[in-house]
């Protein structure tokens, strides 16, 4: 039998792309989680978060790297089944790492292999360059998840972990690559480290869910690593949170990130970028 399968569970049902599309610009938040193993991914359904991330931050988080660029395929595969085993309500989403989605086939053989280890939705960073790959893959019956603002794979071409879109150019470009990955069939987009005025536009603009991390509070949804929310980053970014210090314990700390996002108490002003 499946690890959890048995777990209570806050979600009445298995989470779907169109349950998250449902409540796109209703009153009540969805919640997702990056996070890489069975036991996290297990209390996170019983806690009621709507979606897992298993991000190519574990290469930060769990291996030991300065950056996700490291991370491989086989890795990825192996968190991916882990969170698959311990998770059979939260909807699954997978990175596809570095440089594994430069061509069109790359992404299609890439995300088919995330895909048969368990996840439920890729995602990939990136712009307006990625409209192809996006259409291919949602004609291939593969939901995606774009990410834009401060693309961590992109780093080094950045300089560095830094806010995007403080400009009126690169918001505007911010913008515009949202609208038109949606229009190539993206299901959701992650905005990272964006001024909150420029995630509150493209939210009411994009007709798809919109995941905040650093993004202000008037997205669909926001996502932390759970390394943030249990206070083990040794410098957080100051769009995290250490949910533990309040709660007490692992299982109340993240029950308190997921009642703190939906009732709005969590972004707070301290963890927005103007």
């Amino acid at each position: 039998m499946p690890y959890g399968a048995n777990a209570d569970t806050a979600l009445n049902k298995p989470v779907t792309v169109k349950t998250l599309q449902k409540l796109k610009g209703s009153d009540e938040k969805f919640v997702v989680v990056a996070l890489y193993d069975a036991p996290m991914a297990a209390m996170a359904q019983k806690c009621g978060v709507e979606a897992v991330l298993v991000g190519d931050s574990l290469g930060m988080t769990v291996l030991g790297y300065q950056s996700t660029i490291p991370v491989t395929m086989e890795q990825m595969i192996y968190h991916v089944e882990a969170v698959a085993r311990g998770n059979q309500k939260s909807l699954i989403i997978a990175d596809l790492p570095f440089m594994t989605y430069a061509t069109l086939d790359d992404a299609l053989k890439n995300a088919t292999r995330l895909m048969q280890a368990g996840a439920q939705m890729i995602k990939i960073e990136g712009g307006r360059w990625l409209t192809e790959t996006v259409r291919r893959l949602s004609e291939c019956g593969i939901p995606v998840c774009a990410h834009l603002g401060l693309t961590p794979q992109s780093v080094n071409k950045f300089g560095g972990f830094r806010v995007q879109g403080r400009d009126a150019a690169q918001a505007d470009e911010i913008a515009e690559d949202a609208a038109l990955l949606a229009e190539a069939g993206a299901d959701l987009v992650v905005l990272e480290c964006v001024p909150s005025a420029l995630a509150a536009r493209i939210t009411q603009n994009t007709p798809i869910p919109t995941i905040g991390i650093g993004a202000g509070r008037d997205t669909d949804a926001q996502v932390l690593v759970i390394n943030d929310i249990l206070g083990l980053t040794e410098q957080p970014p100051k769009f995290s949170k250490n949910f533990l210090t309040e709660a007490g314990d692992i299982p109340g700390a993240m029950k308190k990130y997921v009642a703190d996002v939906k009732s709005g108490v969590f972004p707070g002003d301290d963890h927005i970028f103007l």
